[in-house]
């Protein structure tokens, strides 16, 4: 139970602080009939899915997340807090097992392909143990640029940008931003070599990426 006013002076919402991103904590009233409304809308998702019922299940995958391009296929299983604050390019297409936390945006951009259980995670908590107890939290956005890979098992931290191409290995940690055209692995994620349009393929270079994406 918290027992400091951590808030003294400022009258916005622990929804409005959410959104600013600030710290907040999470019992606004309406920040919990979102995630209601996102619970049933992934499951409904999952069940057309099944039911192959490709028009009804775009239909409810556009009013779960806050904007879809044209031709994006996700997989279910699908985990979000929101998906409100989820922004998919054209093209996209996930693997099954993603796990989007959307405190904050989560934008992925077009013609990426992120392989099984990759995590895209914007929730932060403070390192000082007293108001971590007291449940305050906060969020830093995702941004996944055009054409990105995500290998099977990729976490992606909070406040995070990958650049346009990159390509990321699986089970890799990314901590820090990324830049355009490289290939980055390891936990945390470091750049290993960078991309050019005249690469020829490099079957260990893609074997080391993602398996199965």
């Amino acid at each position: 139970m918290t027992t400091r006013d951590y808030f003294a002076g400022d009258p916005r919402t622990n929804r409005e602080r959410m959104l600013a991103g600030d710290l907040y904590v999470a019992d606004d009233p309406e920040s919990e009939r979102i995630a209601r409304r996102a619970t049933v809308l992934v499951d409904a998702y999952q069940r057309a899915v099944v039911a192959a019922e490709d028009a009804g299940a775009r239909e409810i995958l556009a009013d779960l997340l806050g904007s879809v391009g044209e031709g994006v296929f996700i997989k279910p299983p699908l985990a979000v807090d929101y998906g409100e604050n989820i922004h998919v390019g054209a093209r996209t297409c996930v693997n099954s097992g993603l796990t989007a936390l959307d405190v904050a945006p989560i934008t992925i951009g077009a013609d990426c392909l992120l392989g099984p259980n990759v995590q895209l995670l914007t929730p932060t908590h403070p390192i000082d143990p007293r108001p971590r107890r007291d449940k305050l939290e906060a969020a830093r956005p995702i941004t996944l640029g055009d054409n990105v890979w995500l290998g099977g098992g990729v976490i992606v931290c909070p406040g995070v940008r990958i650049g346009d191409n990159t390509v990321v290995g699986a089970g890799s940690v990314v901590t820090r931003d990324l830049p355009a055209n490289v290939v980055a692995v390891g936990n945390p994620a470091r750049v290993i070599r960078t991309i050019t349009e005249a690469d020829e393929h490099d079957e260990r270079d893609e074997a080391a990426a993602a398996d199965g994406a």
